[in-house]
């Protein structure tokens, strides 16, 4: 049973944005206004993930879920707002914070609506996070860091930082390790200096941009890991992305809905859309979608609190990462062509959703990156395994035992070896989606509808066959340099109209 806040707080955030402000207006402004998000904060949603000691409703990753969704299913620029609070700050202080910090920082956020951000990204070093510049160094009383960060949700509105940074040696040079502190920007010696503000295309809500880091924080302010820097980042990110099918579970919802509700009421000739049977395809396609974050959210609850240890998690992180966003977007794509020329309107929500769910797939790791980091995962354990065939492997592999029957025929094949980044992609997509099945039996188990698991399975299995034949097919091709040496379409159309004439 949904908890009784989070159902208040989906009925407050629906009379907001739907009864006494315009959602469609202020989708298309920078930010929220003030009084709109003070209403929003009133109701305290980031309790959801501060711990009972504190006030909080406990950190229990159930409720974050929760909470995510009903925001994403009004608004998912809000609900990327909330996610960026709970994984990428409360929840890591929750965890790693020296005891005596807690209290205020979490009173602030319940009491003062503050709110909190991550910074790792730098301009040089996007996905190459061990690589970045921005440094620390002891001095008296604390530490100070220097460096510059960019694409940061929430710059120059957050109040609180974790800022990622490597330890400056005596000869300058920088650690290996990661190290991350806490920054409070209403202390002295700690405001963040935004220099750019960036022209982002999508999430219109959320202020992104180039901030300048040169601060003093107190000893206190670091974060302790329990073994090394790195680890605990690999925990905070993997956490964040076993999170993201929050974010996805309302504005799948919301994309479902939207859908039905269009194709029932718009007439065809002697019937509506709903009864046209590839219309019916479309709309069972985004129902697969709907099951199958509706079981990444059942795992995710299980597995990827602040109790658990998630930095040698990646498999699992990278694969509901990248198949829940993968989803959002189509499932945007859809309701705009099943709209019709209303889905080109730029009050439309799936117009918006394509716009605002295009950089799930890009932030926290491209998603073909991590497809490719999924594939090399199964096939280092294959190899030590001495296993070569694939359906052989996942047969057998904790993840993809309860779903390898469906798939069994299509995955009888040898990946084979030193596989180019192309296949690796291609064979990272294959298995993410085995995955995913596997959380839908065991989602059914519990009392999920057998008639939506059983579609969603169909539709994955004809999704997993086609990428198999893409995967197994040959293909070589590579960028021809300097293309327009040669003739163009002109030049030939010139020479065939020449010899008509003669």
């Amino acid at each position: 049973m949904t908890p009784e806040y989070i159902s208040n707080f989906s009925q407050h955030l629906k009379h907001l944005f739907r009864n006494k402000y315009d959602i469609n207006q202020l989708s298309l402004e920078r930010g929220l206004p003030a009084e709109l998000l003070s209403e929003i904060m009133s109701a305290k949603p980031l309790a959801a993930a501060i711990p009972e000691l504190y006030g909080g409703q406990g950190c229990r990753v159930r409720d974050c879920l929760g909470i995510l969704a009903a925001a994403s299913y009004e608004s998912l620029p809000l609900s990327l707002t909330f996610g960026i609070n709970i994984a990428l700050f409360l929840e890591p202080v929750a965890k790693y914070a020296e005891p005596e910090l807690k209290p205020e920082i979490f009173s602030r956020f319940l009491q003062e609506q503050n709110m909190g951000g991550l910074m790792i990204t730098e301009p040089d070093f996007g996905s190459d996070a061990l690589n970045m510049r921005t440094s620390n160094r002891p001095v008296p009383g604390g530490f100070q860091l220097q460096g510059t960060k960019h694409w940061q949700g929430l710059t120059g509105m957050a109040k609180f930082w974790l800022i990622a940074s490597r330890k400056q040696q005596d000869n300058g040079d920088l650690g290996r390790d990661i190290d991350f502190f806490i920054c409070d920007t209403q202390k002295a010696g700690q405001q963040i200096r935004v220099e750019q503000y960036y022209d982002n295309a999508g999430l219109y809500m959320i202020p992104y941009g180039l901030n300048k880091v040169d601060i003093q924080v107190p000893e206190n302010y670091r974060l302790r890991p329990e073994t090394t820097g790195i680890k605990m980042m690999l925990d905070i990110l993997h956490r964040s992305r076993m999170q993201f099918p929050g974010m996805g579970m309302g504005f799948l919802q919301r994309m479902l809905d939207e859908a039905t509700t269009h194709c029932r009421g718009r007439n065809v000739g002697s019937g509506s859309l709903l009864s046209l049977d590839n219309v019916q395809f479309q709309l069972s396609r985004m129902q697969s979608a709907y099951t199958i974050c509706s079981a990444m959210c059942y795992r995710s609850s299980m597995i990827s609190g602040i109790e658990h240890h998630l930095a040698t998690e990646g498999l699992e992180a990278n694969a509901m990462k990248t198949v829940v966003t993968d989803l959002m977007q189509e499932s945007a794509h859809l309701l705009v062509q099943l709209s019709g020329a209303n889905g080109y309107r730029i009050s439309n929500i799936g117009g918006r959703g394509i716009m605002d769910s295009r950089p799930f797939q890009i932030f926290e790791g491209s998603n073909e990156m991590l497809y490719a980091q999924i594939a090399e995962g199964v096939c280092k354990l294959m190899k030590k395994q001495k296993e070569n065939q694939l359906a052989a492997f996942l047969k057998n592999f904790e993840l993809s035992h309860r779903a390898i029957g469906y798939f069994k025929t299509q995955l009888s094949f040898n990946p084979g070896d030193n596989l180019p980044q192309r296949k690796l992609v291609d064979l990272g997509k294959i298995i993410a989606r085995v995955i995913c099945a596997a959380y839908v039996l065991d989602m059914q188990d519990q009392g999920f509808s057998g008639q939506l698991s059983a579609n969603c399975l169909s539709l994955l299995q004809q999704e997993i066959s086609a990428l198999t034949a893409l995967y197994t097919a040959e293909n070589h091709s590579l960028l021809v340099e300097n293309y327009q040496d040669g003739k163009n379409w002109m030049d030939l159309n010139e020479i065939k109209v020449f010899n008509m004439a003669h």
